[in-house]
């Protein structure tokens, strides 16, 4: 019977049910897709927020206590590296497939052939790497600082034609010096002298429009620094800070054994800092603030815009669901009426009311959670250029969304349902 109750009713009032169904479908693929989006999207943030360059440096330990104590800028400290043969180990670490780019520098003081001084940086462009895990790696500062625009020529080939002496320089230095792609530059270090042929000139907005950039070999036989290098900048995938990662990155030690182990399986920059330091010999593995916090702010701000969003589009779907209700219940005030009249009790007419909805809302919400999973990939393939991963967690939370919302919604209807006199409905008033 109380099935038969609830087909009538769909029957007779299916438009009704339709538009039920339709706002619950709508506010469900709402919050499928925001939330599909928001747990996918830190990966897919960090990925868009690399093209802003490095967020971890690396320098030598001693370096950092220099720097620390006299104010003065790595590049301002010499006779202090880093090993060239342990770059690899980098790969190594916990979090090596949150690495997703890292090249060394070194520079080393030069003269030109008019008795000015200057500065050569030696770094990867597109260094291929056999990494000791059986890995292959390419990487360098053509992918690292991928803002730099290339005004003349193209970015120096580590790999293919540029093996050799290459240079390229800033546009500043271009410009003093009057050069043009194929000119040459003859510079002599403390170790060696060399004629760099410029095959591109750059454009990076910044100190690095200054100077020459050659091959990492290149500059250390000019500086007699053979497998030495300055610093290492690293470009990783990380997760935005917590109280448990300020407080591991003022003191490790400080932490109980479950925290230590949460903090270091976690991709927390001061996590992944920590790991290289114990890879790289004599190393301090920082983070560029700047970058690691502007980071985590946009991911908060992001899924905090991503939540209001989810929470707005149930509220909108609760005040549809709570007119399209209680106009459904004024509707059949009479038919309540009856069975009120006939002996039917508050509790099972409730019971019959809150099936019909929530029969709808399933249906509506089936159909909104799959629109919302083509929302999800019309989002990521717009803003991301790639496929939203979803995530198993998104279904029990957006059918416990829709059953909140529908019920939210039938509250004024079932109050109206309770509050119904039979003798008043039957009697036409």
């Amino acid at each position: 019977m109380f099935v038969r109750m609830i087909a009538k009713a769909f029957l007779r009032q299916w438009k009704k049910m339709l538009m039920i169904a339709f706002t619950i479908a709508l506010g469900a693929s709402l919050a499928t897709a925001m939330l599909s989006v928001m747990m996918d999207v830190e990966d897919k943030m960090n990925q868009e927020l690399k093209a802003y360059g490095a967020n971890i440096t690396v320098v030598p330990k001693s370096a950092s206590v220099i720097s620390d104590l006299y104010d003065v800028g790595d590049e301002n400290v010499s006779g202090t590296y880093l090993k060239e043969d342990e770059l690899g180990k980098i790969k190594t670490i916990f979090w090596a497939f949150n690495i997703v780019d890292f090249t060394p520098f070194i520079s080393t003081e030069v003269t030109l052939d008019n008795g000015d001084k200057g500065q050569v940086t030696g770094t990867w462009f597109n260094h291929h790497m056999d990494l000791p895990t059986g890995e292959e790696l390419d990487a360098g500062i053509a992918s690292l600082r991928s803002w730099w625009t290339i005004t003349e020529g193209e970015w120096l080939d580590e790999q293919g034609s540029h093996s050799g002496d290459y240079a390229m320089v800033g546009t500043l230095y271009a410009q003093r010096e009057n050069l043009s792609v194929g000119d040459k530059i003859h510079v002599t270090g403390s170790a060696a002298d060399k004629e760099l042929e410029v095959v591109g000139i750059f454009d990076a907005g910044g100190d690095e429009d200054d100077l020459i950039y050659v091959p990492v070999d290149t500059a250390q036989e000019l500086g007699g620094l053979e497998g030495k290098i300055d610093s290492i900048e690293v470009s990783a995938l990380t997760t935005p800070d917590n109280e448990l990662a300020v407080k591991a990155a003022r003191d490790p030690s400080s932490l109980s054994v479950s925290q230590y182990e949460t903090w270091y399986c976690t991709a927390y920059v001061s996590s992944i800092c920590y790991q290289i330091e114990e890879v790289i010999t004599d190393s301090v593995a920082s983070a560029v603030r700047q970058v690691a916090d502007s980071e985590g702010q946009i991911l908060n701000k992001t899924k905090l815009l991503m939540i209001l969003i989810t929470i707005l589009s149930m509220v909108g779907a609760a005040l549809g669901i709570c007119n399209l209700v209680t106009a459904s219940v004024m509707e059949r005030s009479q038919e309540i009426g009856l069975m009120k009249a006939i002996g039917a009790h508050n509790p099972a007419i409730t019971a019959l009311v809150l099936a019909e909805v929530m029969c709808t809302a399933v249906i509506g919400g089936i159909a909104g959670f799959y629109a919302g999973i083509g929302f999800a990939q019309i989002i990521g393939h717009s803003v991301f250029d790639s496929a939203i991963s979803i995530r198993p967690m998104v279904v029990p939370v957006v059918g416990v969304l829709v059953a909140i919302v529908t019920l939210i919604g039938s509250i004024p209807a079932i109050r109206m349902l309770l509050n119904l006199r039979p003798t008043e409905v039957l009697h036409g008033r």
